[in-house]
C-alpha cells in the first residue's frame, strides 16, 4: 500500500508506534515515514455530532437488516444534509454494520439457458413459499408473490396449511389490485404443480414458467426477496399466534413496498418506481424510400 492510500487515523498510528517503540521524535518519525507532520497533527473541528449518531442507531435498531446506504436514504428523507460518506464513517464508528456470511460461488458444470426478461410490470410473476416459525416450534409457510420489474410485493399470505385451492386464491385477490400476469415463475412444489393452479392459469391465460431442478436461479427474484424477508421479518421477530404473523408480515409488505429504497431500482421503493415506471420507446424503423 503507498503512503498516500493511508488514512490520516493510520497515518498516527504509525507515527506514535514509532515513536514509543523506538523512543523517537515526532519529527524523525515522520521522516522516516515520509510523512507530514502538518497531517499527524490535523484535529477534526467538527462536533461530535450526536444527534446524527442518536437517530441512525434508532433506525438502526428498527431495521436491523438495513446497511448503511439505505439508512442514509431514510435520513435524507427526513431532512437530514449528509452525504452517504459521513453516514458510513458513524456507522463504523457505531459499530452498525452488518454481519453477512459469504457464500463461496460454485461453477456451474454446464450453461444454463436464461429466460427471457421481463420487460414491463406484470410481464412476469415470480411466486414461492418460505417458511416461518411460532414460539411453540410450529412451523408455517408463507406463499410470496413478487412482480420481476417493479420489485413490488403483491401477497405474503401465511398459513398452516397452503394447497394449491389458496395459492389460487391468493393470486385472485393479487389480479383484483395489480392487474393479471402474461407469466409467473415458480417451482415444482405439490402446491404449484396440481390441478387447482393449472386450471386457474388456463382459465386466465397465465402461462406457468416451473424452475428446472435443482436449479433455483430461475427464479432468482424470489429467492433473493425471501432472504429479504427471512433476515428483516421471519428471523428478527417472535410470533406466538399465526394471527400475530399475518399482521406482522402485512407490516413488513408495506414497509417493504413504501419506504425500503431498493438497491436494483436506483435506491427507489417498489411503489415509486411502479408510479414512474414508463415504457422504453422502440427507435422508429428507418423509412426504405429515404
Amino acid at each position: 500500500m503507498s503512503k498516500k492510500a493511508l488514512k490520516p487515523a493510520k497515518k498516527r498510528e504509525l507515527v506514535q508506534f514509532l515513536k514509543v517503540g523506538f523512543r523517537v521524535g515526532e519529527r524523525r518519525a515522520c521522516r522516516v515515514l515520509g510523512i507530514s507532520r502538518s497531517s499527524v497533527r490535523y484535529r477534526s473541528r467538527k462536533g461530535p455530532q450526536n444527534a446524527l449518531r442518536i437517530r441512525l442507531k434508532d433506525l438502526a435498531a428498527v431495521r436491523v437488516r438495513w446497511g448503511y446506504r439505505r439508512l442514509h436514504v431514510v435520513l435524507q428523507r427526513e431532512g437530514w444534509r449528509v452525504n452517504h460518506k459521513r453516514v458510513y464513517r458513524l456507522y463504523k464508528q457505531e459499530g452498525l454494520e452488518l454481519r453477512i456470511k459469504r457464500r463461496k460461488k460454485k461453477r456451474a458444470s454446464a450453461p444454463r439457458v436464461p429466460c427471457l426478461p421481463a420487460t414491463a410490470p406484470n410481464d412476469r410473476w415470480s411466486m414461492d413459499f418460505v417458511s416461518g416459525r411460532l414460539t411453540s416450534g410450529q412451523a408455517f409457510p408463507v406463499l410470496t408473490i413478487v412482480d420481476n420489474v417493479t420489485r413490488v410485493s403483491h401477497a405474503l399470505e401465511a398459513g398452516f396449511s397452503m394447497t394449491g385451492r389458496h395459492v389460487a386464491a391468493a393470486l385472485d385477490r393479487a389480479v383484483a389490485v395489480y392487474g393479471l400476469p402474461k407469466a409467473i415463475c415458480l417451482d415444482n412444489g405439490s402446491e404449484f404443480s396440481g390441478k387447482e393452479l393449472d386450471a386457474w392459469a388456463y382459465r386466465r391465460g397465465v402461462k406457468l414458467c416451473f424452475s428446472r431442478p435443482g436449479k433455483p436461479t430461475d427464479n432468482a427474484f424470489c429467492e433473493s426477496f425471501n432472504g429479504r424477508l427471512r433476515e428483516e421479518c421471519l428471523d428478527t421477530l417472535w410470533f406466538e399466534t399465526l394471527d400475530e404473523a399475518k399482521a406482522a408480515l402485512g407490516r413488513w409488505r408495506e414497509e417493504y413496498n413504501t419506504e425500503r429504497p431498493h438497491s436494483a431500482l436506483g435506491m427507489k421503493t417498489p411503489a415509486e418506481f411502479a408510479r414512474a415506471w414508463q415504457p422504453r420507446q422502440q427507435p422508429e424503423p428507418a423509412n426504405p424510400s429515404s
